[in-house]
């Protein structure tokens, strides 16, 4: 499925939980009704999609190398994240990932359940978002990692 392109119109998520599982490998195994309606997308379109299809270009890989480290290791990530919809606009939230455990106590797949951000924190994570992206920029420019 191809992703599509960014413009800059945000959808504000203003109530309710938008929750999806994935699988291990990060692929789409159930989502709710609000992220459906949220994200533009039909369920047969998501089941079994890369999770990734959301993320939006804006959202620094730090963050989600993080999430995974945290969650690969049955800890839970939370974080802002903006993220990508069908139609191209873009969403803010919140965003606890957890870890789903199997009867033996293995990771089997993820949880994720997503919140309205507030809008003063929101603003700081922004500007953090943009310096993050800013220094990725440099890395890949430079071959250097500079962190701010």
């Amino acid at each position: 499925m191809l992703r599509p392109s960014p413009t800059d119109i945000e959808v504000k998520f203003e109530g309710g939980n938008m929750i999806t599982e994935t699988d291990l490998t990060g692929k789409i195994v159930y989502a709710n009704r609000l992220f459906l309606k949220m994200t533009g997308y039909s369920k047969e379109e998501l089941i079994g999609t890369p999770h990734s299809i959301i993320r939006h270009p804006d959202m620094p890989k730090k963050c989600f190398e993080m999430m995974w480290k945290a969650v690969n290791t049955g800890n839970y990530w939370e974080g802002y994240v903006k993220n990508l919809r069908k139609d191209g606009a873009y969403y803010w939230v919140i965003v606890v990932v957890t870890p789903k455990f199997d009867d033996d106590g293995k990771i089997c797949g993820y949880i994720a359940v997503r919140k309205p951000p507030g809008d003063f924190t929101l603003e700081e994570m922004k500007e953090l978002y943009m310096n993050m992206m800013d220094a990725e920029k440099y890395e890949r420019t430079n071959g250097i990692m500079t962190l701010i």
